[in-house]
């Protein structure tokens, strides 16, 4: 017996190890094989190893040491989301290096009690590991092209990719974070995913918009197929459950695959949504969810033996997950704590006493709420509403539904419960069962009574969805092994049935009968299937309820299948967000910057000089990883009440908006200094789309970088006011005291000019001169350059390089000494 098991992990190791750096490296071929070495190396260094120590210490394991590394790592990114921000506020952006460290301190502090487990089949790792090949190429024909990274495509995302990428810049060179792309108040929004994406940047060097892209959010979805597998395996106590919950992540969700649906992300509602993908801090709570589930599931089920010691550890890796999820997701922490209420009052009324685990759980969850909406969103007032049904007529109206509100809000609905049906298979009473159906019904219920102008309600369902997917895993994960074949062959006929509703439906929907009929023909399907098949097997009540479940559960396998078809092409925009040549702008200024320097533009609209100005520009923030004076501002109107006008009101300060525009439409030493001085621009950037760089513009800064509709200025200080000092307190009784050089009446001296610069009635202008050192040779009397060279060329201080003018696409000289350098 125990050389079969033996047996039996050494064949589920071979089958599982090598199929995830398989995947991890295909899935991520588009970039140089070190990207995608660094970050896995990362992973198992910092947070795999660490987090599985600090798993096992901490709950003691889930009885299969693969669970507990999937369950561990999660932990550990948790883990890193609450030791960054520490190591930041001492400047010590390298803090997650010491979870290493911290694991094993605690794993010899701790004691070591042999754990209880029992080996994984390998056809129950096979099949997870299947599901993961599959998530592996979804990524690579939809997930890798959603966001362009190189290309003209890159120059046409929404505004949501830029944002991203400006709030992962923010984390990674400040603490506390403030709004990068408006610079003037603390962030207040939920920012814990991007810590993951900072950290794995400063140790691993792989740039920030590849691992905001493109790693970070892989990762995230294969460890929500892997979680949702151990997870399923905790609460059967089951290897079966395994396959079965991945499967359903990768395959499973609503009814989205329908024509008229799928031409919206918004309807991807599984926990394998394109949400997940656009929106970091949505896949990283989906990942965070599940080991928090697991950790409840051990204390509510109360195992036997625990001693107070073991239920302290309990608490402490509850404790580090919801502190984390309060950091993460606004939508994720109601959802759990609704479940976790209704479970407590279960377990009070059944057992007739006051529940403390519960209780204390509950009372840590509202504690963490309540200390991020005071500390990290500074009690800024949500933009929520209640407004029952606002969601299904914001629906119709994208989708144009017009009059078929009601028919949308029934199929949608129906869609989104279809995986509760799997909890009329559980056999035995339990407490998670509970805990799962209320968590899950609270999110549908946000969704649909909750309103935003941003339909951010949704996002409750995509946090929820994952509970559903368990719920349907633990009922088919526990029939017996003689009837899979039965749930394999119902399975089938609902997945028949909703692609044969979905291919009689037009393309396009506008009425309600549309709307209605692939709901209509998918049911009628799947009803006689489940007629035809159960008359044929004459089973029991248990067999038609098992035919029942699979066959409805079977209708939601499609909308992996139907995106792979549908969203094979990126949704861009038909116009250039970014400007030409702004990328290799911004790049250049973070390359030749320190992180203090600020930004200023003249870029505030997603759309350049459109009618309507979308101010959604965020892009500048995002590629420089500096913080730019006022650039876009609509996603700080969503948490700041301070906008009276909503998402696109005017800017708060519209007294520094004014200054900030002067510089680009009518420069003057005074305004330049009043940005350098008082705000600390250091950079300005310039598209010439939005409007033409004035004409002294490159006379009161230099011109440093140009390329495509983009230039970057760079400010420097005046020059002294006295920049040649007399060498002798004597002075010739001809001269002015306040002159230190000779008048007009010496210039025929050899070698010595008439000024040391010319003065505002000469043909040449007072070029800004960054230090006040003597130059080596006289000033040349040139005319002012035209066109592309407007600096003079000449002599310059021995301090700044010669100016070399720009052709579009060069860059000016070098950096000049003293200038700090950030990688």
């Amino acid at each position: 017996m125990i050389r079969a098991a033996g047996r039996g992990k050494l064949t589920a190791a071979m089958v599982t190890l090598p199929v995830l750096p398989i995947a991890w490296f295909v899935a991520l071929q588009e970039h140089p094989v070190w990207m995608p070495a660094a970050y896995l190396g990362y992973l198992l260094v910092v947070i795999v190893i660490p987090g599985t120590m600090f798993w096992r210490r901490l709950t003691g394991g889930v009885g299969w040491r693969a669970a507990d590394v999937v369950l561990g790592t999660a932990f550990g990114m948790a883990a890193e989301a609450l030791l960054y921000p520490l190591g930041m506020l001492f400047d010590m952006p390298f803090a997650a290096l010491l979870m290493p460290a911290l694991a094993f301190g605690m794993w010899r502090a701790l004691p070591r009690n042999k754990l209880p487990e029992r080996p994984a089949p390998w056809w129950s790792m096979a099949g997870v590991m299947v599901a993961v090949g599959v998530a592996a190429a979804w990524f690579v024909r939809v997930g890798s092209h959603l966001v362009p990274l190189t290309g003209p495509d890159a120059l046409r995302p929404s505004s949501d990719a830029p944002h991203n990428l400006a709030i992962a810049a923010e984390l990674t060179h400040h603490f506390p974070p403030r709004f990068p792309y408006a610079d003037g108040g603390r962030l207040t929004s939920h920012w814990a995913a991007y810590e993951h994406i900072a950290s794995a940047h400063w140790i691993t060097t792989v740039p920030l918009d590849v691992l905001t892209h493109r790693m970070a959010p892989f990762a995230w979805m294969l460890l929500t197929v892997l979680g949702a597998a151990a997870v399923g395996m905790l609460l059967t106590g089951r290897a079966v459950a395994a396959p079965i919950a991945a499967g359903l992540v990768v395959a499973g969700g609503d009814l989205v695959a329908w024509p008229w649906a799928v031409s919206d992300r918004v309807f991807a509602d599984g926990p394998f949504s394109l949400g997940g993908l656009t929106n970091p801090p949505q896949a990283f709570s989906t990942v965070l969810l599940l080991p928090l589930v697991a950790v409840t599931t051990l204390l509510l089920r109360r195992r036997p033996g625990t001693t107070r010691a073991q239920l302290f550890r309990l608490y402490v890796a509850a404790g580090v997950l919801v502190a984390a999820l309060a950091l993460t997701k606004a939508t994720t922490l109601p959802v759990y704590a609704t479940g976790l209420a209704v479970a407590w009052i279960y377990l009070t009324v059944r057992r007739g006493r006051l529940n403390l685990r519960a209780l204390v759980l509950g009372v840590g969850v509202a504690a963490a709420y309540a200390l991020t909406f005071f500390f990290v969103l500074r009690g800024a007032a949500s933009t929520v509403r209640f407004d029952p049904g606002a969601t299904f007529h914001s629906l119709a109206g994208r989708m144009g539904g017009g009059s078929a509100v009601t028919v949308i809000a029934a199929v949608v609905v129906v869609g989104w419960v279809m995986p509760l049906v799997g909890a009329l298979l559980i056999k035995r009473g339990d407490v998670m069962v509970v805990f799962l159906l209320a968590g899950f019904v609270a999110a549908v219920l946000g969704a649909v009574l909750l309103a935003d102008r941003g339909d951010t309600q949704l996002f409750f369902v995509r946090t929820g969805f994952v509970l559903g997917v368990l719920l349907a895993t633990w009922g088919l994960g526990s029939l017996e092994r003689r009837q899979y074949w039965i749930a394999g062959v119902a399975v089938a006929i609902g997945v028949a049935a909703i692609y044969w509703g979905r291919h009689q439906s037009p393309r396009s929907c506008a009425s309600a009968n549309c709307f209605g009929q692939t709901l209509a023909v998918a049911l009628a399907i799947a009803a006689l299937g489940i007629g035809v098949f159960g008359l044929v097997l004459r089973g029991s009540r248990r067999t038609w309820a098992v035919i029942a479940v699979a066959v409805l559960v079977g209708t939601t396998v499609s909308p992996t299948v139907g995106s792979v078809r549908r969203f094979a092409n990126p949704p861009l925009t038909s116009y250039e967000s970014i400007a030409p040549g702004g990328i290799e702008a911004a790049r250049f200024i973070r390359r030749n910057s320190g992180s203090a320097d600020r930004i200023a533009t003249n870029v505030h609209c997603h759309q350049a000089r459109a009618s309507h100005c979308q101010t959604g520009s965020y892009w500048i923030a995002g590629y420089a990883e500096r913080r730019v004076l006022v650039e876009g501002w609509s996603y700080q109107a969503r948490v700041d009440d301070s906008y009276p006008a909503g998402v696109q009101g005017p800017y708060r300060d519209q007294d520094l908006l004014a200054l900030n525009d002067e510089v680009f439409s009518n420069p003057t030493r005074q305004t330049i200094e009043t940005l350098r001085t008082k705000y600390d621009v250091q950079w300005l950037l310039l598209d010439e789309r939005v409007g033409a760089p004035p004409k002294n513009l490159d006379k009161l800064t230099e011109l440093r970088f140009q390329l495509g509709s983009v230039r970057v200025y760079q400010i420097y200080p005046p020059p002294p006011a006295n920049p040649y000092p007399s060498k002798s307190p004597t002075q010739s009784p001809s001269q002015d005291p306040s002159t230190p050089f000779p008048s007009s009446s010496t210039s025929g001296s050899p070698g010595f000019p008439t000024t040391p610069f010319p003065t505002t009635s000469s043909s040449f202008p007072t070029p800004s001169i960054p230090t006040g050192t003597q130059p080596t040779v006289p000033f040349p009397t040139v005319s002012l350059p035209t066109g592309t060279q407007p600096v003079p060329t000449g002599s310059f201080p021995t301090t700044l390089p010669p100016y070399q003018p720009n052709s579009p696409g060069t860059i000016s000289g070098s950096t000049p000494p003293g200038l700090p350098h950030s990688g």
